[in-house]
């Protein structure tokens, strides 16, 4: 039963830290009362319900999620006192818009500290973050994995990934993969996939979902030790042990121009200066003195992602679709990825702009979008969203397809063209490395 002298809140959240910062922090705490949470970012997370199986005895019918642009109308209906701030990969500037519209609405604005949100375990956590989506976290999270498993002799590695819950809530509440049938099982969208699938390849176990708390607990149960795989520049929900940032060249001062991306740079022990074969050597620098400016004890390693495919000369001289990894052009405002530099690479003739063949969902994703350059973003939320994608890859007139995902993407949906998976791995160039700095750390 709410109490009557219960703070009245909003979360304002995209699926992910939201309800972290609910369980956390409210779901048992009747000084305040969560009125609602806003969405943004994820396709059709709002209209839905925070289900009573998650959200506690405090709340037996649940919690509404609204679109976040009723936020105003939501504030004065509940006569909401505070907006709790709970989504990442964001600019300060949006930041403070969001804040200006909670103030003139009468309410307070702030953000949990992350000592009330961050769990500890009984277990190691090594934790990989960004200061953006895009910045190649991905590959440097497979890199720790390989060096714990082959190098420090690691036996159960168990990795636990930020949350994608686009599902369904309760059914997602802690989620295990160790197979591609797990994947099925779960009904993955194609975001899922990209994160699951390298850690599935290589023998390990991933876990995601709802409750990081219930989730701690079973990975603990069969972990030596846990990576915290940080999604969408979000904020580790563990206590790490060891925390390392990824940072992104490619876009010299975002670092200090995002939340919460900024934080993660000010709390690493270290930080990857990721893709600096393919920057500007002057931006590198501008990101090395950023880095040092705001955390001047953080140990700075700096690499490459080299990228290969299987057939090189089946690129060259063709007009090309070209495939990226979704999030780093939706979520992380980039033009371009991974594909369109293979396609340089290994001389592709010309890259077909799918923008006028687009179907659908991925049209509004443009529209959305609009810094999105002539690639097309692997979006798939659900099956009609794939369903989109493939009728845009059919649409345009390309002699074939270069696939930039982390994934497998014909595993998910037939590409009739020919066509070549770009990979991408880590590599550090110099010393320190990642091998040095978690030997130090995780040495038996």
């Amino acid at each position: 039963m709410q109490a009557t002298h219960s703070t009245n809140v909003i979360i304002a959240g995209a699926a992910g830290r939201d309800f972290h910062d609910f369980n956390t922090y409210f779901r048992k705490n009747d000084h305040f009362h969560v009125v609602g949470f806003t969405a943004t970012q994820i396709p059709n997370i709002e209209g839905r319900l925070y289900p009573p199986s998650l959200s506690g005895t405090l709340y037996p019918d649940g919690i509404p999620i609204y679109p976040e642009d009723q936020l105003e109308e939501i504030i004065a209906k509940n006569e909401v006192d505070e907006v709790v701030f709970s989504y990442s990969d964001v600019s300060h500037e949006y930041v403070m818009h969001l804040a200006s519209r909670v103030l003139a609405a009468g309410a307070g604005y702030r953000f949990l500290p992350p000592r009330q949100t961050m769990l500890k375990s009984k277990k190691p956590i090594v934790s990989v973050c960004a200061v953006r989506t895009g910045c190649g976290k991905s590959q440097t999270s497979r890199r720790v994995l390989e060096i714990l498993q082959k190098e420090l002799d690691y036996k159960r590695v168990v990795a636990i990934r930020h949350p994608m819950p686009y599902g369904d809530l309760a059914a997602q509440k802690v989620q295990r993969f160790a197979s591609y049938d797990d994947m099925e099982r779960h009904n993955c969208t194609i975001e899922e996939r990209e994160e699951y699938e390298p850690y599935v390849e290589r023998g390990a176990v991933i876990y995601a979902g709802v409750d990081y708390a219930a989730i701690l607990q079973a990975a603990e149960a069969e972990a030596d030790i846990i990576i915290w795989d940080g999604g969408n520049n979000d904020m580790p929900f563990y206590k790490p042990d060891l925390q390392i940032v990824v940072v992104d060249p490619h876009r010299p001062g975002h670092e200090l121009r995002y939340h919460p991306g900024e934080t993660n740079l000010r709390m690493a022990d270290v930080v990857v200066i990721n893709k600096i074969d393919t920057a500007v050597h002057s931006d590198v620098i501008t990101v090395q003195q950023n880095i040092r400016k705001v955390n001047p004890g953080a140990i700075i390693i700096k690499a490459a992602s080299p990228l290969t495919v299987n057939d090189p000369s089946a690129i060259r001289g063709k007009r090309v679709l070209i495939v990226e990894d979704g999030p780093t052009l939706t979520h992380g405002e980039m033009a371009y990825g991974a594909g369109v530099m293979a396609a340089d690479y290994f001389d592709a003739a010309e890259i077909i702009d799918p923008h006028p063949y687009a179907a659908g969902s991925i049209a509004a994703t443009y529209e959305k979008y609009p810094t999105t350059g002539a690639v097309l973003p692997a979006m798939g939320y659900g099956a009609e969203q794939i369903a989109d994608l493939q009728a845009t890859i059919e649409n345009t007139p390309a002699d074939m397809v270069i696939v930039a995902t982390p994934i497998d993407l014909a595993r998910v949906l037939k590409i009739k063209k020919p066509y070549q998976r770009v990979r991408y791995d880590l590599q550090e160039i110099g010393r320190p490395t990642l091998s040095t700095v978690l030997a130090e750390q995780f040495a038996a």
